[in-house]
């Protein structure tokens, strides 16, 4: 009986440590590589090609945009319950996003879209990484992220399928979105 107990206890402390190296890097400022984990209030898909004009010189950024389509809706890009996605609809002749080096750094090879949750490691929007990957933000979406935060939030990172060389980065506490640019990893 001895035996057993001592085993019982072997057992137990050897599951305690494997759980507490599970977790590491899994909080605040942690570096989830995002696995696994899903958004249920993340958009299922990224949005879907603008063919709004899409004509081969960039056509100048549209002065000023409201967001804010409904009462209580954020004056920012974000997604509806539904899957629109509210303010993705310029098309790739938006000179805003436009990039004169696309892919400069390489193509981010994390996980994107729903099932890949990040945890914002730290920075800000003129770089902010997570997992041991880099990027920065669009300087035209520089508002819209002012109340991110930047060592904590959790992410979903999806294509953009207008713009050459930008992703979005959802943020799954706001329901908003920006256009980042991936800058490489460690």
């Amino acid at each position: 009986m001895k035996r057993l107990i001592g085993m019982f206890v072997v057992l137990l402390a050897f599951s305690v440590s494997v759980w507490a190296q599970h977790d590491q890097g899994k909080g605040k400022g942690g570096g989830d590589r995002g696995g696994g984990a899903v958004a249920h209030n993340a958009p299922k898909h990224g949005p879907t090609p603008t063919r709004s004009g899409g004509e081969a010189h960039p056509s100048p950024a549209p002065q000023e945009r409201h967001y804010s389509d409904t009462t209580g809706h954020p004056e920012a890009p974000h997604v509806h319950n539904n899957g629109k996605w509210i303010g993705h609809d310029s098309g790739p002749g938006d000179a805003r996003y436009h990039n004169d080096h696309p892919w400069e750094h390489g193509h981010f090879t994390g996980g994107i879209g729903r099932g890949h949750v990040w945890h914002l490691g730290g920075g800000g929007r003129d770089r902010f990484w997570f997992g041991g990957f880099y990027f920065n933000v669009a300087p035209d979406d520089y508002g819209y992220c002012n109340d991110w935060m930047w060592d904590s939030d959790q992410i979903v990172i999806y294509d953009d399928p207008d713009h050459v060389g930008w992703y979005l980065a959802f943020n799954v506490r706001l329901g908003t979105y920006i256009h980042v640019q991936y800058l490489g990893n460690q």
